[in-house]
């Protein structure tokens, strides 16, 4: 999120990178100046009144009976009061500006294409393939849940449960090897954490909401995980501050219909293993790359097919500079399913929760944050049963047979 001042200042910047992502409400940059030349005008006048106040005041101290004086100090009163609900409206309206203005994308951004940047993919299917929702069916690992929550929702059974809980315990395993701290975090949070890391309100709309009790139901892990360092202060030598959760994630957003929401392609309840890192201003780049790669690290373990997309403008996220998707092949169903992001936001999140580090100096900035998925677990799981199936059995890939304890899935 943006201060005034900053848009003022970099006022050409912002407009070119606005203009990159294809933001279509740039007439908010003239009506937020316009709103803060009036904000500017009554805190002047305000305080002109307040001086007179103030001084009239003091007279009256010594002429307590002087009815002018006290007319006089009633109507400063009354206008300061005035002066400051319209002050407390223009600061809501500037505010509900901001929060609409997303972050500005890196150089390293493409215009308006996704660019392949990785690709590890051989074309070695010799047989056509079952999709994933057959071989769930067939060798009986998941069921959907229509009968018990609607539809987007699933069940994993008996093999098909182990083989979604080796995989968790698996990525998680690797993130902490790797240094990531692990949390367990809670399901449910507040709006403030929803708002500082960026969602709302931008994403509102597909979030569950527990009216009763105020509280959202999590998109993501990367919520209640940023959440967690809220208005900390971080000595430059204990960053980078690497964390990771395992977590159910709830979005309305999978209700699409026909083959692209179909199986465990697109589910309003998932599971995923979330990355983060908090990083100072010069080094959040490093932060990026090590996630990249360490992802890269993961997927490449399991021996199938992956690409690595550099998001476009048009595609970022609200949050983000700069965005690495990673996507898995689904032979199955001939197409590529995302399991992963890793983004860099910068100081957005962090200027709007309070993050900041200190530097040798005794100065203290903002710090940037990190999020990357590590992975997302039903199209992860999809992938690999369509990649390693076999007509009778379903092989288990070597790095999960540890956590399976079988080597495969039979009939």
């Amino acid at each position: 999120m943006f201060t005034t001042s900053f848009i003022n200042k970099y006022k050409n910047q912002v407009i070119l990178g606005l203009i990159k992502r294809n933001f279509s409400k740039l007439n908010i940059i003239d009506y937020l100046f316009k709103l803060e030349k009036e904000k500017f005008n009554k805190i002047v006048l305000k305080k002109y009144f307040m001086a007179k106040l103030k001084k009239i005041s003091f007279f009256i101290r010594y002429n307590l009976k002087n009815s002018l004086l006290i007319k006089k100090a009633t109507l400063y009163k009354k206008k300061i009061q005035l002066l400051e609900a319209i002050l407390s409206v223009l600061s809501k309206k500037i505010f509900n500006l901001l929060i609409q203005i997303p972050n500005l994308p890196s150089k390293k951004v493409p215009l308006s294409k996704d660019i392949l940047i990785y690709q590890k993919f051989q074309l070695a299917y010799k047989n056509k393939l079952l999709n994933h929702w057959e071989l769930g069916k067939k060798f009986n690992l998941f069921n959907f849940a229509a009968q018990i929550s609607g539809s987007g929702f699933n069940i994993y059974i008996d093999k098909g449960a182990k083989f979604q809980r080796s995989l968790i315990q698996y990525c998680l395993d690797k993130n902490i090897n790797a240094g990531y701290i692990e949390y367990v975090l809670p399901f449910l949070v507040n709006k403030n954490s929803i708002f500082g890391t960026g969602q709302f309100p931008d994403k509102k709309k597909q979030m569950y909401f527990l009216e009763k009790d105020k509280l959202y139901l999590i998109p993501t892990a990367e919520v209640p995980l940023i959440n967690v360092f809220r208005r900390s202060l971080f000595n430059i030598k204990d960053l980078p501050c690497k964390a990771t959760s395992f977590t159910s994630c709830f979005r309305r957003e999978a209700g699409s219909y026909g083959l692209q929401g179909k199986g465990l392609n697109r589910l309003h309840q998932f599971d995923k293993v979330e990355i983060i890192e908090i990083n100072s201003d010069q080094n959040s780049y490093k932060s990026f790359n090590y996630m990249v790669l360490h992802v890269t690290n993961i997927l490449s373990s399991f021996n199938i097919p992956f690409r690595i997309l550099n998001i476009s403008a048009k595609n970022l996220g609200v949050t983000s500079v700069l965005t690495y998707d990673f996507e898995v092949f689904s032979p199955g169903q001939n197409k590529w399913l995302e399991v992963s992001s890793v983004s860099n936001c910068t100081n957005f999140q962090s200027n709007r929760i309070g993050i900041k580090f200190l530097k040798n100096d005794g100065t203290k900035y903002f710090c940037h944050t990190l999020n990357g998925s590590s992975l997302a677990i039903p199209r992860l799981f999809a992938a690999l049963i369509e990649n390693y199936q076999f007509s009778e059995y379903i092989q288990i890939p070597k790095v999960l047979i540890n956590y399976f304890m079988d080597n495969k899935i039979l009939l």
